[in-house]
């Protein structure tokens, strides 16, 4: 048996800046941090000629053409699994459309696990590239880049999107008191909202498309956020990261309607009243995660605990895509 996982991710900063609309015309860059929630795939070979794929629906199949679920079908077909007598599993630990890159986690731990089966070595860097590759060109989704390297990679890792489609990675600079610090400070709330990202990014795409000055213009904004956050982590500066959360937050939601609600604008408000110096929505919005910097946990927790969000804690993982059993 082949069991292989991957981290879920959150952003901090430059968001929305990795959708190829944007960063072919202008380049992208953002910050992203993989946590120890994880998407799990298991590959193991049975005594039955079909193709048995098990998530929230059970297929069984006779090869892996007829597959239903897109992602599993076009990962079989890259790397050329027909996929009889074997057995394919999905887990996570947390729900999907929820604003945390779930798509990008599972599609990179599949790759890994056919990878494996496969006996390729392979480098986060092609797992990523494969995985942009099956949802963006082949599957057509209008999603960024960052979920696929962020899970591939792990770590605080910044990434520069470039016109020609390359992407540069590299690990952000801290140092270890900010780096337990930060892992301290950042609170994650679930809205109990679960949504499809492809709608808002959707709009967003063919806006950016579309060279639409508004959206053009917002993107411009948030990715030099993106590069001030950078600049305020590696020098220690929390406070001033917290309130670039902020500030990136209140031009998310002049992006679409759809990015937000009355609900979490008035959960926002509580925890701002309470402790919080910077949050914002994980994700493309309208559901999923609130994150918060706070360095009064005690005094956010208790102002949040009559409300309908879970907490959600967690750490920061360093290991990225892996295979855990094979």
């Amino acid at each position: 048996m082949i069991i292989t996982r991957s981290p879920l991710r959150i952003s901090l900063g430059g968001g929305g800046t990795d959708l190829p609309s944007y960063y072919r015309k202008h380049s992208g860059f953002l910050i992203a941090a993989a946590i120890d929630k994880y998407v799990y795939i298991t590959v193991h070979h049975t005594f039955v000629p079909d193709l048995i794929v098990k998530y929230s629906r059970l297929e069984r199949v006779a090869s892996a053409s007829e597959l239903q679920h897109p992602i599993i079908r076009e990962a079989l077909k890259l790397l050329e699994v027909d996929g009889g007598y074997l057995e394919l599993t999905s887990m996570a630990d947390i729900p999907a459309g929820t604003g945390l890159g779930s798509s990008g986690s599972f599609t990179t731990a599949l790759l890994k696990a056919l990878h494996t089966h496969n006996k390729n070595l392979v480098h986060a860097r092609e797992v990523a590239e494969q995985a942009c590759q099956i949802e963006i060109d082949r599957l057509g989704e209008p999603i960024g880049k960052q979920d696929q390297y962020i899970a591939a990679y792990g770590g605080i890792t910044c990434f520069h999107f470039l016109p020609n489609d390359q992407v540069e990675a590299s690990p952000l600079r801290l140092d270890t008191e900010t780096l337990y610090n930060l892992e301290d400070n950042l609170l994650l709330f679930f809205t109990g909202y679960s949504r499809s990202a492809s709608a808002i990014l959707k709009d967003q795409d063919q806006r950016s498309r579309e060279r639409d000055k508004g959206m053009v213009d917002n993107l411009h904004f948030v990715k030099d956020l993106g590069y001030q956050s950078k600049e305020a982590l590696e020098a220690g500066n929390l406070r001033r990261f917290a309130e670039l959360m902020n500030v990136h937050w209140q031009h998310k939601k002049q992006r679409s309607g759809a990015v937000t609600n009355g609900e979490i604008d008035g959960w926002y408000d509580l925890a701002m009243k309470n402790g919080a110096l910077g949050g914002k929505l994980i994700g493309a919005g309208g559901g999923g995660f609130l994150l918060f910097y706070a360095e009064d946990k005690t005094r956010l927790r208790h102002a949040m605990a009559p409300t309908p969000l879970r907490e959600v804690r967690f750490r920061f993982d360093f290991e990225g895509t892996k295979v855990v059993i094979q």
